[in-house]
């Protein structure tokens, strides 16, 4: 008797918990989120215990900040508690910014309060955001330290002004196809003391005025932080004269396709910065007298110049006398031949410690080529790009002196398999090849040297003709260009809000199961490993 009643109990226990559960899920599918609500309050899921709730904010931040944007914003949609943290965790934002962002510029920043590195792009045909925008975000991101605006036309001399005033802790700003001029940029060096990096491209209010000269720019209380200038396509770079001789611990200068004669700027500029290390001359008005005057860094250790057609062997052998830490040289001749052995080899005898040489439309010989090989013992990486004279002969010399070679590009050269065969048996310490263009060469060949030098990668590309670019890195792409890390990835104004339609709430009810089955899994998964 007591038997059968016992069991009769436990009978419709079970039949009650099952039908609350049935309740439960059916009661899920029309109101996902007052159940999801209720659940995080009793810290279950579906009757299972939710590990995740019990995770400290701190941790799922760190969790976040480790996802990708596409996987962070799917994070939010899962729950308010996620959509919280993950908006108060993000440091990093790029936003369209249209005119009409304007109006959603609180929404954004009541979410994203911790953001300190903002990106603000434009359509070039669209009007984008003005002053008071950049001047309402400046008011809510006081702690912001990088900016970038690209195309942001709508903003003026006032606008960047009042930004500087409130955002003094800037570090690097970065701006391209605006129109602000002088006085803004002033502003920004006279109130941003902390500035480290500053990247101007075709700002379109930096021009003479009717028949004055343009208003010079700096150098500000920011000249002492500056460690980075980076000048690209303006009409009138050289106004930045003075915040450039005036920032003492500049180590880094690059000077692209600014218009002016640049020879009379260039010495006095490393006669009063004495801490360079890393200059880049790309289409500029510069000749020997420029290089005479770089010559005087003599902690320089990277020099790129790229399409300077008046500079020349006697430059380079100045230069090279002068500045001996050179690690990094890249040259692209711009097939002008005034550049080749000569310079060349004072650059093997002068500059032992040369690591990386970049040589596009240059054409040396087997007397240079061994000459850096004999000299400079830890020559890493070699490229040579459209070279009229690199042939079999001065492949098999790389193969046979180079003994510390890791990576080699060949492009555009006059080489074929009998070359690769040097290369076999030299370069010891040889990882990676790439051949491209070279017609010579055939997929045989590098079969061939592929098969008999395993591990070694050769990559080779006998593709159409292109423009010359080379280069001895990873990358492949020549290095002569403004290196400036990639922007995450824009998002919308408002595109991570909470979803407001039933299917929304339901996938992000369906991620977090998902997460919640994952925890469980490996839960499960170390409770076992522990009872064996």
């Amino acid at each position: 008797m007591g038997q059968s009643t016992s069991t009769a109990a436990s009978s419709g226990r079970r039949e009650s918990n099952q039908s609350q559960l049935s309740k439960t899920k059916s009661k899920s599918l029309i109101y996902p989120m007052q159940i999801e609500y209720a659940e995080e309050q009793q810290g279950t899921i579906d009757g299972e215990p939710d590990y995740i709730s019990k995770l400290p904010d701190e941790c799922l931040a760190c969790i976040f900040q480790s996802l990708g944007s596409g996987d962070r914003k799917r994070c939010s949609l899962v729950c308010r508690s996620w959509l919280r943290i993950e908006g108060q965790s993000r440091h990093r934002l790029s936003l369209n910014a249209p005119s009409d962002l304007l109006a959603m510029i609180p929404s954004i920043f009541s979410r994203f309060d911790a953001v300190t590195k903002l990106a603000l792009k434009s359509d070039r045909k669209s009007e984008s955001i003005g002053d008071e925008g950049l001047i309402l975000i400046s008011l809510k991101c006081r702690n912001l330290t990088r900016l970038k605006l690209r195309s942001c036309r709508g903003l003026t001399d006032a606008g960047m002004e009042a930004f500087a005033k409130n955002c003094k802790g800037l570090k690097k700003l970065s701006c391209g196809s605006c129109t602000f001029g002088a006085k803004g940029m002033n502003a920004v060096l006279d109130n941003c003391s902390a500035l480290e990096e500053l990247s101007v491209k075709r700002l379109r209010g930096i021009t003479d005025g009717a028949g004055a000269a343009a208003e010079p720019i700096g150098p500000g209380v920011a000249a002492s932080a500056l460690k980075t200038i980076c000048l690209k396509e303006l009409y009138n770079g050289q106004c930045f004269g003075p915040v450039i001789i005036g920032a003492k611990n500049l180590r880094t200068l690059k000077l692209i396709k600014c218009s002016g004669d640049w020879d009379k700027l260039l010495p006095v500029i490393a006669n009063r910065v004495t801490s360079l290390v890393e200059v880049h001359l790309e289409r500029l008005q510069v000749t020997d007298l420029g290089l005479v005057g770089i010559s005087s860094c003599l902690d320089l250790e990277i020099l790129h110049l790229v399409k300077t057609p008046e500079c020349t062997n006697m430059g380079l052998v100045l230069l090279a006398e002068r500045c001996r830490l050179l690690r990094k040289l890249h040259i692209d001749g711009w097939k002008a031949n005034r550049i080749g052995d000569e310079g060349l080899i004072a650059v093997a005898k002068g500059c032992p410690n040369l690591q990386e040489l970049v040589l596009i439309g240059v054409n040396p010989t087997k007397l240079s080529l061994e000459s850096l090989a004999s000299n400079c013992k830890n020559l890493e990486r070699l490229a040579l790009c459209g070279s009229d004279t690199v042939g079999d002969a001065e492949i098999s010399c790389i193969g046979a002196k180079c003994l510390a070679l890791k990576k080699l590009c060949i492009k555009s050269c006059p080489v074929s398999d009998q070359g690769l065969e040097a290369l076999a048996g030299g370069c010891p310490n040889l990882v990676k090849v790439k051949l491209k263009k070279c017609r010579g060469v055939t997929p045989e060949g590098a079969e061939w040297l592929r098969a008999t030098r395993e591990p070694l990668a050769v990559n080779l590309d006998n593709g159409a003709a292109e423009h010359q670019d080379a280069s001895a890195s990873d990358g492949g792409a020549q290095e002569n260009v403004v290196e400036i890390p990639p922007p995450p990835p824009v998002h919308t104004q408002m595109e991570a809000a909470v979803p407001s339609s039933s299917t929304a709430r339901s996938s992000s009810w369906k991620s977090k199961l998902g997460m919640v089955s994952i925890l469980k899994r490996w839960s499960s998964g170390n409770s076992s490993s522990r009872g064996s």
